[in-house]
């Protein structure tokens, strides 16, 4: 061989050697990049995820706000139609305490119930207080009261006169009760 031949040959030795060394580093060079590439789309899913979990927050409360202003305007459209049925539903109610026979006891206790369904199908509620039951002042009267000797029974309810109507969270028409009354014995001198 040449001196020539044998320079070609060392040169083209060379150059693949080159060659070969830059294959693993610009591959090394490509996986750091696609590495970084991936980290970067990751955060960004992340920070995606995170737009999206908020903006499913705020429709979420947009659409609660949407049925409870609805709600409301319901209750305020359906209002006086809820006060008739209470009117209806203590007239029953009359009927069925008075009512002669038990068969039209029955029957005016069933309408009384249906009415009440109606009454709570449209936003509203009955108040009827218990016995014993302390007595609440936004949706109860105190139609009369009573002594008792029991400080323990102070404030509560000793009989219900009629039942109240509540609406929308307001207070239509008070329960009408009799609430007792502890007055401390007079000491004697």
């Amino acid at each position: 061989m040449t001196e020539s031949a044998a320079q070609r040959t060392d040169a083209s030795a060379q150059s693949e050697a080159r060659s070969a060394e830059l294959v693993p580093d610009g591959a090394a060079h490509t996986m750091a990049h696609l590495v970084e590439s991936q980290a970067r789309l990751g955060e960004r899913i992340e920070d995606l995820g995170r737009v999206i979990a908020r903006q499913a927050a705020t429709i979420e409360r947009l659409t609660d706000a949407a049925r409870a202003r609805a709600e409301q305007g319901r209750a305020g459209a359906d209002l006086p139609l809820i006060v008739e049925l209470f009117a209806l539903h203590s007239d029953a109610a009359a009927c069925a305490t008075t009512a002669e026979s038990v068969r039209e006891r029955d029957a005016f206790a069933a309408i009384t119930s249906r009415i009440e369904r109606l009454i709570i199908g449209r936003g509203g509620g009955l108040v009827t207080p218990r016995a014993d039951d302390a007595f609440d002042a936004l949706t109860m009267e105190a139609a009369d009261t009573t002594k008792t000797d029991d400080p323990e029974l102070d404030r509560t309810v000793d009989s219900v006169i009629r039942t109240g109507l509540i609406v929308a969270g307001r207070s239509v028409r008070p329960a009408g009760v009799v609430v007792r009354r502890y007055r401390a014995p007079a000491s004697a001198p």
